[in-house]
């Protein structure tokens, strides 16, 4: 989720003593504002927590081409091949 505008709506969440110092510590390791790391860290858990959730939904009409698209036989592609085989920029 990209955010262009800046952030002008209030959350107030409560947190424990333990809590907060945790997430003070972790702020100031990160180098940002509490605020900014709890919004960061609580954006990032949204988008994953919507992520692992979604579903998809295949139309009846639309569900016997899927399962003929999924057996087809595969297309050999050299380049994508190429690729495979190329070691790692990190082992070099």
């Amino acid at each position: 989720m990209e955010n262009s505008s800046p952030a002008n709506s209030i959350l107030s969440v409560r947190v424990s003593s333990a809590e907060r110092a945790l997430l003070e510590a972790a702020s100031e390791q990160a180098k940002t504002s509490l605020s900014d790391f709890v919004r960061r860290k609580s954006v990032e858990a949204a988008e994953t927590e919507v992520l692992e959730r979604s579903v998809v939904v295949i139309p009846a009409k639309q569900w016997v081409l899927f399962e003929n698209w999924l057996e087809r036989e595969p297309v050999d592609n050299p380049d994508l091949k190429r690729l495979a085989d190329k070691k790692p920029t990190w082992q070099t």
